[in-house]
């Protein structure tokens, strides 16, 4: 009898070990979370998946990616090793290795990556784009120039090369070819600001101020919060004599970068020359916390100190730089005079006859080198640089202490490096709606936008203490971290024997459909909200949550379909995924939510979005302007209700909608209104 069961245990362990782990279901869960950024998430699923089946690349590939978003650069590089090792002709895992070998400034092996990576697919303008990056930061600028012509042989309009191209002719000193090279990139993308950027850098080293100045004037107006535009048009408005215009700017460059170096090193100069001595002191200690070791600060500020009657902290500050330039005449000068209104009076004749000294050795000639100061490490260049009026920040030369100070040529070469990212959504030039509303427990908080998102029946469930937490109503959600992942599994096993028990309560199925949805388990989320909506079809939180899974389920797979439908064969194979979710079933529970609650303002959002999606703009107008009916401070609909207008080509209506989101806190709206008021 004994043997007869151990058979029969036999028998059935394949299948019990497949119900532990249905590799194909988890790594679809898994990558869904990675598409919805869940990166913990995401890794824990891949995790189970290695676990079970230790010899597929793809979980080695995917996990890979979801550590390089979480910047474990060493952790992305090893798992794309693995990916690799099993399957050597998987582009995506070159690339991302080269991306972490990137970000760790490994740009020979991440070349060796890219250079694989374009046998297997020659077109592929990312691989070219960071490629040429790599070359870009070794300073080989002949092959980066090389792999910039294959780029834009490729891809001909694509701006960004151009761009990194005219700073490969920067560096190899053809100014001529770079500036046409930033004017084709202004030609085909006049919404980036990098064009006008760079272009405006180069005709500030030609000298040609006023067209800098209008260059900068355009940069600045498409991207507000670039600090280093305004550090630039201040140097332009300095050599056009407009000091209070530069000193303008660098208040703007400071209000969005607090400490930078050059913002108040150049501030405290105007500040001085306009008689505004205390508050140019002010940028010089800030300069002096950053860097104690630069003289010309500390010379500076003794300067300052001296005039606003603190003559001991002007003599401490004259003593520090004379302790470097000892043969700087100009400090001994200045430290007598101060000495002799402090009563100081031999110390100011100690400084007075190492002034006659020095003179009396030049006459005499007895000084090799007049200008010992200067020899410090300073370049010819920078040394016959006197009649200008600005100073790379390298230049040591004390003598220079008037003048502003400009970026080395090292600082001032442009970083594409967020572009290698491959974060699409993030770029300036791309405009997306905001996302439709959910109910979670979690919410991102946002320093700008305050509105409480209320409704009343929602309020009700949170005060019969059912659920876990407080239900939110949000479009700003937040991924998981490991405890909170770790709390909604346990609370899938709770939820499950609760069901057991009771299997027509349509509460708990809906709990645990937003626990399953939380884990990223759509299609079991999914499955929960129907069940709830049979026990109870007049539930319209069920309805809302379930349009929304679907259309996210129904968005990754789009995305995955495209991608698939983009990538190049794999090994020979190429997978085509069918989409599998009908729209209809979004809009028909959307119906369903605003017929059973006509008064729940996200209902009516939701579809709106929706009808966006379907490209139903007049449509989508109506349920947006029903909401903000509903709700005269809904920022979202605003924005929305803005773009869609502008989609139909209505810029004027478009633009009040989204002048009042920025006002109710959506930043990006200020960014699109400058898209389209030329």
């Amino acid at each position: 009898m004994n043997i007869r069961k151990l058979l029969l245990l036999l028998l059935f362990v394949p299948a019990l070990m497949k119900a532990q782990i249905n590799t194909d279901r988890v790594m679809a869960i898994a990558r869904n979370a990675l598409y919805f950024e869940d990166y913990v998430l995401s890794i824990q699923y891949f995790n189970q998946v290695i676990s079970a089946k230790p010899y597929l690349y793809e979980p080695y590939f995917y996990r890979g990616m979801a550590k390089f978003y979480l910047d474990d650069y060493v952790g992305a590089e090893s798992d794309c090793n693995q990916a690799i090792d099993r399957n050597p002709f998987v582009v995506g895992a070159y690339q991302i290795r080269g991306l972490a070998r990137i970000r760790q400034q490994k740009y020979s092996d991440a070349i060796q990556d890219y250079t694989s990576a374009l046998r297997l697919d020659p077109e592929n303008v990312v691989l070219w784009h960071n490629l040429s990056l790599c070359h870009m930061q070794q300073k080989e600028y002949g092959l980066a120039k090389d792999d910039l012509n294959s780029l834009l042989a490729v891809a001909p309009r694509y701006a960004t090369a151009y761009l990194m191209r005219g700073e490969v002719l920067l560096n190899e000193k053809d100014t001529v070819q770079a500036l046409k090279d930033f004017d084709k990139a202004i030609e085909l993308e006049r919404f980036e600001p990098n064009g006008w950027s760079a272009r405006a850098v180069v005709k500030l080293q030609q000298g040609k101020y006023k067209e800098s100045e209008e260059d900068f004037d355009e940069a600045i107006r498409l991207s507000v919060r670039n600090a280093g535009n305004y550090i630039n048009r201040a140097l332009a408005r300095f050599h056009q004599n407009n000091l209070r215009g530069a000193m303008s700017d660098y208040d703007l460059a400071l209000d969005i970068d607090p400490g930078n170096f050059m913002g108040h090193y150049n501030r405290g100069l105007l500040r001085a020359q306009v008689g505004d001595d205390n508050r140019a002191i002010e940028d010089f200690d800030f300069v002096l916390n950053i860097d104690p070791d630069d003289m010309m600060a500390t010379y500076n500020r003794g300067l300052l100190r001296s005039q606003t009657g603190d003559y001991r902290g002007a003599i401490n500050d004259f003593t520090k730089v004379l302790n470097i330039y000892p043969e700087f005449l100009a400090g001994y000068y200045q430290r007598a005079e101060a000495r002799k209104k402090v009563g100081d009076v031999r110390g100011a004749q100690q400084d007075e006859f190492a002034i006659m000294r020095a003179q009396i050795d030049r006459l005499n000639n007895n000084n090799s080198n007049p200008q010992t100061a200067r020899n410090d490490g300073a370049s010819e260049e920078q040394q016959d640089d006197d009649a200008t009026m600005t100073r790379k920040r390298s230049d040591k030369n004390v003598e220079n202490y008037r003048k502003l100070v400009i970026a080395d040529d090292n600082e001032a070469t442009r970083s594409y490096a967020n572009d290698s990212r491959g974060r699409v959504q993030d770029r300036n030039v791309n405009i997306k709606p905001e996302g439709m509303f959910v109910l979670s427990y979690y919410e991102r908080t946002s320093e700008l936008k305050h509105t409480l998102h209320y409704y009343r029946y929602i309020e009700e469930l949170n005060h019969s203490r059912t659920f876990y937490k407080n239900l939110l109503i949000t479009n700003n959600e937040v991924p998981l971290n490991e405890n909170q992942i770790r709390l909604h599994f346990a609370l899938i096993d709770q939820h499950t024997a609760d069901i057991v028990a009771d299997e027509s309560d349509p509460l708990r199925r809906f709990m645990r459909g937003l626990d399953f949805y939380l884990v990223q388990d759509f299609s079991s989320s999914i499955d929960d909200f129907t069940q709830s909506i049979l026990a109870d079809d007049s539930f319209f939180p069920a309805y809302f949550m379930r349009a929304l899974v679907r259309f996210k389920q129904f968005e990754y797979e789009s995305a995955e379909n495209e991608a698939q439908q983009n990538a190049p064969m794999t090994g020979g194979l190429r997978i085509d995924r069918m989409e599998s979710l009908d729209y209809n079933l979004v809009r028909r529970d959307l119906d369903k939510v605003v017929e059973l609650a006509p008064d729940f303002v996200y209902g009516y959002y939701n579809r709106a979005c929706l009808l966006t999606q379907l490209k139903e703009y007049r449509s989508a107008i109506s349920d947006y302007d029903k909401a903000i009916g509903m709700k005269p401070d809904f920022a979202e609909a605003y924005y929305n209700r803005g773009l869609t207008n502008i989609f139909l080509g209505n810029n004027r209506q478009g633009i009040e909608d989204l002048s009042k989101a920025g006002e109710l806190g959506i930043a990006s709206a200020y960014n699109v209104i400058k898209r389209f008021t030329e």
